[in-house]
């Protein structure tokens, strides 16, 4: 069961509308930005600062379900990656994109046609740019970073998973279009879309109050282990919506972790120099004399 929410409803509100006017105010003043976070216009953002650093970082998106998609279905252009073996697999998926009900997928593309046709940077930037959405078939995802490149992760585009071993794939891509993903990494930050500039703002808040409750089912030690919850759009100010107060319990813990995790460390360490230590010994050992044949 989710634990309750500490975040006030009413704060998180007050901090989308005071996002919305400034927003306007850009709009009006005619300013525009000198680097947009992914060409795609304004997002409204939740930043979720935790008390500790994971222990490992991810490059792996997380799904976070919201109430108002971020994408209009209409509208939404859909670039699909699909397993297949020197091209044998790509044809039979775009048959069955074209059968199926509508569900925003403009393209199909096969690994290999994306590993022989996309190898210069300007290629996978514009493939990058050309679509709203990827989804990729989840037994292909561990090959994807390399043969997209940097682009993808930079703009925060990389392929969501979607389960093409199941019979409705239509459904599966619904799905993914439909929910928002945080970016999880190396530190303690975890940032993640709520919102549009071309959003209502009650659908944004109702967007931000639903992805914060479900965002910190996602974080080691729940709601003991959040620190401070931001709301942002691109280049905005950060305004805070929650802070948590000293925890001397949670601190406590967290100094025990990191001592096991060091001391796990220590270990390991002395395990890998005894086996060296072993190896050279048996490689130095002089070789054992053979018995003079009588």
């Amino acid at each position: 069961m989710a634990a309750e929410s500490r975040v006030n409803p009413a704060q998180v509100k007050k901090a989308v509308a005071a996002l919305a006017k400034h927003l306007e105010k850009v709009k009006a003043e005619g300013k525009t930005q000198l680097f947009e976070e992914d060409g795609d216009g304004d997002y409204y953002s939740v930043m979720l600062s935790t008390r500790r650093v994971p222990q490992k970082g991810s490059n792996k998106l997380v799904p976070v379900k919201i109430p108002n998609p971020l994408l209009n279905p209409d509208k939404t252009e859909i670039c699909l990656i699909v397993k297949d073996h020197q091209g044998e697999g790509h044809k039979e998926a775009k048959k069955k994109v074209a059968d199926m009900e509508a569900c925003g997928v403009a393209k199909v593309l096969g690994i290999s046609k994306l590993r022989n046709n996309y190898k210069p940077h300007e290629a996978k930037r514009q493939l990058c740019d050309s679509y709203d959405l990827f989804c990729a078939d989840a037994r292909v995802l561990p090959i994807l970073p390399k043969l997209l490149g940097k682009s993808f992760f930079k703009k925060k585009k990389q392929p969501v998973p979607v389960d093409l071993t199941k019979k409705d794939w239509a459904a599966q891509i619904r799905k993914a279009a439909a929910a928002t993903y945080a970016h999880v990494g190396a530190g303690t930050c975890i940032h993640v879309k709520v919102g549009t500039s071309g959003m209502e703002v009650t659908k944004v808040a109702e967007n931000a109050i639903a992805a914060i409750d479900n965002l910190v089912q996602h974080v080691p030690r729940k709601w003991s282990n959040v620190q401070s919850i931001y709301m942002k759009t691109n280049e905005s100010v950060a305004l805070p919506v929650y802070n948590a107060l000293p925890d001397p319990d949670e601190e406590k813990a967290a100094r025990e972790e990191e001592a096991e995790r060091k001391a796990e460390k220590i270990a390991a360490r002395e395990k890998w120099r005894a086996e060296m230590e072993s190896e050279r010994i048996n490689t130095e050992a002089p070789p054992a004399k053979k018995k003079a044949k009588k």
